[in-house]
């Protein structure tokens, strides 16, 4: 163990002890399968949104790595249908299936390496997951590094750009090497109700004494504002005997999920049933939505409301199906 922290450790055990969030369902488990998943999708998500909505039913439908790998990709995105990002169901779902062919070849169970490295090497495991999975799942001496953490970090070092390099840097130096997942548990919890973005509380926080940010804490680090832009695009619902044509999305963006055609213009004999907004991380999107009742089938695949239901779409191809229900 780092000396200079040796105090530092015992407060921040001493605190988590009392404090901790210790009935999170990925904490009480030592099935790396599970950590891992809780993991992915806690990812640009909000644990209440993953604990009240998608992590035991999608346990539920893939228990295990092998479940997982062996099932449709359209079965995943279907199950992943809200939480966004569907790249992250996409690679968990490749990574499955490699660790399950990897298995298969070698007659075992499909499994997680508990090398950082060789986790980095599976789809959609980059640094972050990869240091997290080796510290819940296996115990390593490493820390983990996610928003909450950083901001701590960033505080304790008076940071206000950050550097990606020196702050993993000092997460090294200071990671409590001989209990490193109540270290790190505590660390993100601390960062989730004491260290805030606005309003911390110092007064409450295990790390007072060392953090040289705390006479105004919210000077570290700087926010860098981005000005979101906005996306407008026609969107054409093709119709016939009462069903909808969907195509299943083959590019990098919503790969794998089905969708509604967007045109450069719709068609003349096209009625605009009205406009749909969506806001996604990087962008707003603004579809006009068009209706064209054809006589005769063109498209390949054609489907009923409820069959839809059964799709995985994305969220605004939902509201556009909404938007097209108001308009019959």
């Amino acid at each position: 163990m780092n000396d200079n922290f040796t105090h530092t450790h015992q407060k921040i055990r001493q605190w988590y002890a009392h404090n901790g969030r210790h009935n999170l369902p990925w904490r009480t488990t030592g099935d790396p399968y599970r950590i891992y998943l809780s993991e992915v999708m806690l990812q640009q998500t909000q644990v209440k949104t993953v604990l009240e909505r998608f992590y035991f039913p999608f346990l539920e439908k893939f228990p295990t790595l092998e479940a997982l790998g062996s099932a449709p990709l359209d079965d995943v995105l279907k199950m992943w249908e809200g939480l966004g990002y569907y790249n992250r169901a996409k690679n968990l779902h490749k990574t499955a299936q490699i660790l399950l062919s990897e298995g298969q070849a070698q007659g075992t169970a499909p499994t997680l390496p508990e090398n950082i490295d060789d986790l980095i090497k599976l789809p959609g495991i980059g640094k972050n997951t990869a240091h997290a999975v080796a510290a819940f799942a296996f115990h390593q001496p490493v820390p983990v590094m996610e928003a909450n953490v950083r901001r701590i970090l960033c505080r304790i070092h008076t940071i206000e750009k950050v550097n990606d390099n020196k702050v993993w840097e000092l997460a090294y130096k200071m990671v409590d090497k001989e209990y490193p997942f109540d270290y790190n548990q505590a660390m993100m919890d601390i960062g989730a109700n004491i260290c805030l973005p606005k309003k911390p509380l110092c007064h409450e926080c295990p790390l007072n004494d060392i953090c040289k940010g705390k006479a105004e804490p919210e000077r570290y680090p700087t926010k860098v504002r981005k000005k979101v832009p906005t996306r407008e695009e026609h969107v054409l619902l093709y119709c016939y005997d009462d069903k909808l044509a969907l195509t299943q999305r083959s590019g990098n963006f919503l790969h794998g999920l089905w969708g509604f055609e967007s045109v450069e213009s719709p068609l003349c004999a096209a009625e605009y049933i009205g406009e749909v907004t969506h806001a996604y991380t990087h962008f707003k999107l603004i579809c006009h939505v068009h209706v064209y009742h054809e006589s005769d089938p063109s498209q390949a695949h054609y489907f009923t409301i409820g069959e839809i239901d059964r799709l995985a779409i994305s969220k605004v191809d939902k509201k556009i199906v909404k938007r097209y229900l108001r308009s019959v």
